[in-house]
């Protein structure tokens, strides 16, 4: 008798511990965040970290769609999306761009040196640009020019001129006639110029603020007003 319960009891223990293998076993299916962590090979924490982001490039920056996608300028499409532009392009206008990020105008020297040719500043021959820059800013540091050379950038620009004459042009507006801008193309103008300017250059139809010409081969040509 006690040789029968023995086997019995043996048997029913068998029994729970099965069923409780089984509850077990159904808590820990593959629809289980932990499950699905235990038998996978690779733990997060075993995941490479992400790549650290790249310094931003004036390029990337800059904004690549303006007011109209049918904008014009002398016949051509208005540019603003950077990575349109050729390549030794792209490259002047980074550098320029991030001289001009740097809020120290003596970086500029740099970039001046990259180019074949000083860039013309002012109508008459200037043999440093970078004193001549400080001079005819509000501080005395550039700053305020390096602002507006980074504000027109933002406008978009422009293939002007032909065959050899050709130039990129910045900001577009400068080869229009302001009489004709759109509502939306007004406020480009007024977030690249002072309002005050703007408003007697919409009177007369001329821009005469700051623009910027690079040619086609990469070379800064100008920056004046």
């Amino acid at each position: 008798m006690n040789r029968r319960y023995g086997t019995v009891f043996l048997v029913f223990a068998a029994l729970v511990a099965g069923a409780a293998w089984v509850v077990y076993a159904q808590h820990e299916t593959p629809s289980s965040p932990n499950a699905s962590n235990v038998g996978s090979s690779e733990s997060v924490k075993d995941k490479p970290a992400p790549e650290p982001l790249k310094e931003d490039s004036l390029a990337t920056q800059l904004p690549t769609s303006g007011p109209s996608a049918a904008a014009t300028a002398g016949g051509e499409n208005v540019i603003y999306d950077p990575t349109k532009l050729p390549q030794p392009v792209q490259r002047m206008l980074n550098e320029i761009g991030n001289a001009a990020q740097s809020g120290d105008i003596e970086r500029m020297r740099g970039v001046l040196q990259i180019s074949e040719i000083k860039p013309m500043v002012a109508e008459d021959h200037v043999d440093d640009p970078v004193a001549h820059w400080k001079k005819d800013s509000a501080g005395g540091d550039g700053r305020d020019v390096l602002a507006a050379m980074l504000n027109i950038l933002s406008a978009g620009g422009v293939l002007a001129g032909k065959d050899k004459s050709q130039m990129y042009v910045w900001p577009y507006f400068a080869e229009l006639d302001l009489k004709t801008l759109t509502p939306a193309q007004e406020v480009e103008l007024y977030r690249a110029v002072p309002p005050e300017q703007a408003v007697k250059m919409k009177q007369s139809g001329k821009y005469t603020y700051y623009r910027l010409g690079i040619s086609p081969d990469g070379v800064w040509h100008y920056f004046l007003q």
